[in-house]
């Protein structure tokens, strides 16, 4: 990647890291009022892109080893967010716990024009190496997400219990392990080639 490329990259990441923390925050505080388990998924799944897109900035410019060794640990935490979320499906599942419709819906739209603007912007990078790669699924992953919670927020306004949203839950934490699954695989490979 020349050096032109790499500046470009950086500012595309700066403008995502922005996005997503604002996200972030948004919805934890939805997520917490709302009683929503996959809004809460979604904030916490906000907060990690924003600080795995940190260290993709950390490490731009740096050679394969480091960068794959950083897609390993980006990996790892997409893992980690996907077991802590069925987790929370499961306990709220058990509570009963029945999350309010209208700021799912609401709050869901929201992410999802924030995750597919950073999408977009991002698209062009999408075929890198892991760690680049990583970034394009992390946002390519929220985006399939939001509209799954924005799916839960009507299904729980018509049903009147929570099982949409444990459900969307399950569905997002499958997504993380997967990625998690993919990102970890390319990485083993190139730093393999850097032996």
């Amino acid at each position: 990647m020349s050096e032109q490329s790499i500046a470009a990259y950086r500012r595309v990441l700066w403008i995502v890291i922005v996005i997503n923390f604002s996200m972030f925050l948004v919805e934890m505080v939805a997520g917490l009022m709302a009683q929503s388990v996959a809004l809460q998924a979604d904030a916490i799944d906000f907060f990690g892109d924003s600080f795995t897109y940190l260290i993709t900035l950390l490490v731009l410019g740096m050679s394969l080893r480091w960068r794959a060794s950083a897609a390993l640990f980006k990996g790892a935490t997409m893992g980690v967010f996907g077991l802590w979320v069925i987790g929370n499906a499961v306990y709220n599942a058990m509570l009963g716990t029945v999350p309010t419709a209208v700021v799912m819906g609401t709050v869901g739209f929201a992410a999802l024009v924030a995750n597919v603007v950073s999408a977009v912007i991002l698209y062009r990078y999408r075929e890198g190496d892991s760690n680049m790669r990583s970034v394009w699924l992390c946002s390519r992953n929220d985006a399939i997400s939001n509209v799954a919670v924005i799916c839960a927020g009507i299904a729980v306004g018509y049903t009147a219990t929570g099982w949409p949203d444990y459900i969307v839950a399950a569905i997002m934490a499958i997504l993380e392990l997967t990625a998690c699954y993919q990102i970890m695989t390319h990485a083993r490979a190139e730093l393999k080639t850097t032996s």
